[in-house]
């Protein structure tokens, strides 16, 4: 900032003036972030404060130096998988599954109806992982720390769901381009559906600590909120954009893996801001259980995987007794499968949002260009505006409440 001597204006890095006789006290510069705790991630916000007053601020990204898009464009298809899982790692097997089926889209692959159902039911078991973390965290901002860890249990169980699927928890590198590597296993079985018993119960029980807490509400209502026409011009999706009252969801508007088929509503919000955010979420949970159980009961019979084998790895018994699997098997691996020229677009409705890859294949090895489309990433930009005119504390629980993950902002 700069004083503007001939008005006596202070001029802000944003453009903005503002008269002496308007502030109360020193203006003054912080950081908020790179490294504080509050901020949950990497990001830094270079915050012009009068006293506790937010004037401006100006945010940084780039500290993850990830480089996903360009690791992507010098790898194999099949080797591309793990890169997703750095995006957004609170619900990384949506961003495995939306890459498989973009790949699926280019190859010109149907996969069975059972792949379809298994995969929904692992995205929706990753939405209720995502959102039951971002939830909790806006608790634990306005000082309620026992509403994070008291959910600890039921994300647990599908933590060691992942597990009995892939043998990971958090960056799962789940399933493959045509399908899945195996079939849900008895364990698998016992587990989700000890999941499905006890889950409702539990989480209305932790939604009862913050729904109706009075100091909870007051904390997070009027905080950071946006209008939907605002939203829709930064190119807010997800939870944010349906807080602000937008009923936009690509699982109904844009449906994949068999969406169509279940009953599901899309909740809304009215006012955008922290605690319609939070609303938003919590019913979406809901609606994640719901089709959970709809797919579980109907889940149809049939293959895992779809007849793709040049790009579904065989099984490794069959690689060791087989000559055309172990060819298959070889050429998978090194990347010599033959893939289409074409171009095109696949999303998902990820955790935060609309996930989408743009992908141009010249024929070649690898893609030829490759790029995501973070949701984190596109309304990370509306977050000064978010927060000017609030106060500190308010910034904080904003930043919670829009879920900024950092894996999406640096691609």
């Amino acid at each position: 900032m700069k004083m503007n001597s001939t008005d006596n204006l202070i001029r802000l890095s944003n453009g903005q003036v503002l008269s002496k006789e308007t502030i109360d006290g020193d203006i003054a510069t912080i950081n908020f972030g790179p490294t504080h705790p509050a901020t949950h991630g990497i990001f830094q916000n270079i915050l012009t404060v009068d006293g506790e007053k937010i004037l401006n601020s100006v945010q940084t990204v780039g500290y993850i130096h990830r480089a996903f898009e360009k690791l992507a464009e010098r790898r194999p298809y099949n080797q591309i998988t793990p890169i997703t899982d750095r995006l957004n790692y609170c619900s990384s097997p949506i961003n495995n599954l939306g890459w498989h089926m973009t790949v699926e889209k280019l190859l010109g692959v149907s996969v069975p109806k059972r792949v379809d159902y298994m995969r929904v039911i692992i995205m929706e078991l990753a939405r209720i992982a995502d959102h039951l973390i971002c939830d909790s965290i806006i608790g634990v901002d306005t000082g309620a720390l026992t509403s994070f860890f008291y959910p600890f249990s039921e994300r647990e169980k599908i933590y060691e769901l992942y597990e009995e699927m892939c043998g990971a928890r958090l960056t799962t590198n789940i399933g493959r381009i045509g399908g899945f590597d195996k079939d849900f296993n008895p364990v698998f079985h016992q587990k989700l559906k000890e999941f499905m018993r006890t889950f409702p119960a539990a989480f209305e029980e932790w939604n009862g600590m913050l729904e109706r807490n009075r100091i909870f509400m007051d904390r997070t209502r009027g905080a950071g909120p946006i209008s939907a026409e605002r939203a829709l011009a930064y190119g807010f999706t997800g939870p944010n954009l349906r807080a602000a009252g937008v009923d936009y969801d690509v699982r109904v508007m844009h449906p994949y893996a068999s969406y169509e088929d279940f009953d599901f509503i899309i909740p809304v919000g009215v006012n955008g801001d922290t605690y319609d955010r939070f609303m938003v979420r919590q019913e979406e949970i809901r609606q994640s259980f719901r089709i959970i159980e709809q797919a579980y009961n109907n889940l149809p019979e049939g293959a895992f995987h779809a007849e793709v084998p040049e790009f579904f790895l065989p099984d490794k018994k069959d690689v060791y007794n087989n000559m055309e699997a172990l060819i298959y098997h070889f050429k998978i691996i090194m990347g010599e499968s033959e893939v289409p020229v074409g171009e095109v677009y696949h999303s998902v409705e990820g955790g935060n949002g609309e996930l989408g890859y743009y992908l141009i294949s010249d024929g070649g090895r690898s893609p030829y260009r490759l790029q995501f489309r973070r949701p984190c990433f596109i309304y990370y930009q509306a977050y000064p505006e978010m927060i000017t005119g609030s106060n500190i504390s308010d910034a904080v629980i904003t930043l919670s409440s829009i879920n900024v993950i950092a894996g999406e902002l640096d691609a």
